[in-house]
């Protein structure tokens, strides 16, 4: 008998199990399989930091969330309607979540008395009443998955194994999701092993026919398209998108790029991914610490090569000094934080925006330093590009703050033309800039190494080795224009405040920040940075739905601001900045502007609920409407 089929405009769906039962790669095979669709989607993927916790227990629950729709979205989305739990840990940590009406699959296999035990339950939660105001589908997925595989000789452990491809299958059915993407990524996954290969494909292929032929799911949900501009698309996470930004701005610039680094979560990605990128001039250099790829890259740098180095907040306090030094050197440094919770090793796997004043501030002396944060996952590309130009441009280190959430989730991307990329003109020095007078008044051509380009005041960049240009560099305060080392009291003011006045000037070459106010009646504004962009967007949705104005403005560039930001904020009775700190951007914003700023802040590890937020966002709207 045919199956009804019922449209949705989108779906969230987590899957989630041990962190041995595959769910990172049960979710990525989703989602791929959406985005070969052509849904709009937003993922968060969410790991134990335990190497491996013990199996079966709350710590070493892994979840792979997916929000898939047919239009336009912004978040992963707050809570699931679909949860697949794959034994009782699983079950316990995420239900929390989830909304009465909602569905949960449940891999019974797991659920005895020893496994409730270890995840807390006291009785077995499929037998009692306390699941009653869910859609609750028992299966033994684990039971139909060996059984489906047993041909092909495994062992009953190994056959196990493939019981997220049947449980991917499954949902691949439910959804009307082509699974002909899962089987070629199985094929060649494990080529190698035949038996195994198959067993995938053939679990997959089971749960796919299971849920087409049982009376257990009686409707088969279908989610369209979603209209996107014209192009080519490809789903993409942050830290890849990162990659590609580096690989980009060496390209724009012409510069070979060197990355000196040392693996960190959540940021390995990036050393990962640019390692496979020799045929464009990537070298990369995995350090034995934080504080030699720092080095390392600022050595490139001065050599005449594009320097990144790629870390979390923990790497960052290493690497101060470092950063110092490109300071002082003004040589272009990319510094790619992907902040995670802290403080000290903190939550590695969870993501947070606390780094933002460590960026600003966190060295010693007056050491300006240029920041730049992507807003969402394909926007790694763009703020990376961006990151490139400026510290090419102004001769500068720039920090790059990206956060867990952006590193680990993904989108669909549209791969620019790389005749859209933008001209990065590394300028470097060819010929003596000076003429001294010697005492027999006979002058000579040679080097200053710290002479000021007029619109950038950028110092000149000079590869070691040209004839002509020989010049020093170090630590210790340059003298104006010579660079020789300086210690008195008056160039030292100048070249401290000629440093800031060089960070300051970039803004002049930033565009006009863009205010969404569609009804241009809105007297509560919402300034954001970074990851909180989908959910900031997300909840102003909700709440414009609702009936009310507000008006949304996202910044990119964190120091310096923006020029016309200060303008903007005059124009709003309330300014509301939601962060995954407990305030940071507030504070600058409040020091430098003298607005007000209320804070909305979580530091839990986890994005921002437009749901929470909206309620906060539609709060503070009628309380400014009650003050006027």
């Amino acid at each position: 008998m045919a199956k009804q089929v019922k449209q949705l405009d989108r779906v969230i769906i987590r899957f989630a199990g041990d962190s041995g039962d595959g769910m990172q790669l049960t979710g990525d095979r989703f989602t791929q399989e959406s985005a070969a669709f052509g849904n709009d989607l937003q993922t968060l993927p969410n790991f134990p930091a335990e190497i491996r916790a013990p199996q079966g227990t709350l710590p070493g629950v892994s979840s792979f969330q997916v929000h898939f729709a047919d239009h336009d979205i912004l978040t992963p989305g707050d809570s699931p309607d679909v949860l697949v739990a794959m034994n009782p840990a699983a079950l316990r940590a995420n239900l929390g979540d989830m909304k009465p009406g909602t569905t949960i699959i449940v891999d019974s296999h797991d659920f005895t008395g020893r496994n409730l035990t270890k995840a807390g339950y006291a009785a077995n939660p499929l037998e009692d009443d306390s699941l009653v105001d869910f859609a609750v589908n028992v299966l033994d997925l684990t039971g139909m998955t060996v059984e489906a595989v047993k041909e092909f000789g495994l062992s009953r452990k190994d056959a196990s194994r493939a019981k997220n491809m049947y449980a991917l299958g499954l949902l691949s059915w439910m959804y009307g999701r082509p699974t002909e993407t899962t089987v070629a990524f199985l094929e060649r996954r494990f080529a190698k092993v035949p038996a195994i290969r198959d067993a995938n494909v053939t679990a997959f292929k089971s749960g796919y026919f299971f849920g087409e032929t049982t009376e257990s799911f009686a409707v088969q949900y279908e989610i369209k398209p979603a209209p996107m501009q014209a192009g080519t698309y490809r789903n993409i996470t942050g830290n890849l998108a990162l990659a590609y930004g580096v690989v980009a701005g060496g390209v724009a610039s012409g510069l070979p790029v060197f990355l000196g680094t040392y693996p960190i979560t959540p940021a390995s990605d990036v050393l990962h991914e640019l390692s496979k990128h020799k045929r464009f001039g990537v070298t990369t250099f995995q350090a034995e610490d934080e504080i030699a790829g720092i080095g390392a890259a600022l050595g490139a740098s001065f050599a005449g090569s594009l320097g990144v180095t790629s870390t979390s907040g923990p790497g960052v306090a290493l690497k101060s000094e470092t950063i110092g030094l490109a300071v002082m050197t003004e040589l272009p440094l990319v510094v790619i934080d992907v902040q995670r919770g802290g403080p000290s090793t903190g939550l590695p796997t969870k993501t947070e925006q606390a780094d933002l004043l460590q960026a600003m501030f966190g060295r010693n002396g007056e050491s300006p330093v240029p920041i730049v944060a992507p807003q969402s996952p394909g926007d790694c590309f763009d703020a990376a590009v961006e990151a490139v130009r400026i510290a090419v441009t102004y001769r500068t280190p720039v920090m790059l703050l990206s956060d867990g959430m952006l590193a680990n989730g993904s989108e669909p991307w549209r791969i620019p033309e790389v005749a859209d990329l933008p001209v990065i003109d590394p300028a470097f020095a060819t010929v003596p800039n000076h003429e001294t007078t010697g005492k027999d008044g006979e002058t000579t051509a040679d080097f200053w190494p710290y002479l000021r380009d007029e619109e950038t005041l950028a110092r000149p960049w000079a590869i070691p080795g040209t004839a002509g240009l020989e010049h020093r560099i170090g630590g210790l305060e340059k003298g104006d224009g010579h660079g020789n080392i300086a210690y008195d009291p008056g160039n030292h003011d100048y070249m401290v405040r000629i440093r800031q006045a060089k960070v300051d000037r970039i803004a002049e070459s930033l565009p006009p920040l863009q205010v969404d106010d569609p009804s241009g009646r809105a007297r509560v504004l919402v300034l954001g940075w970074g990851s909180t962009y989908g959910p900031i967007g997300a909840a102003c949705r909700r709440v414009r739905k609702a009936g009310h104005d507000v008006a949304q403005v996202h910044l990119r560039h964190l120091n310096p601001f923006p020029k016309d930001l200060g303008e903007i904020l005059s124009r709003y009775d309330t300014v509301l900045i939601p962060e995954m700190n407990l305030g940071q951007l507030s504070l600058l914003v409040r020091a430098k502007y003298l607005v007000d700023a209320v804070g909305y802040n979580q530091v839990r590890g986890l994005p921002l609920k437009a749901a929470e937020l909206a309620e906060a966002i539609t709060d503070l709207v009628e309380t400014t409407k009650e003050n006027r």
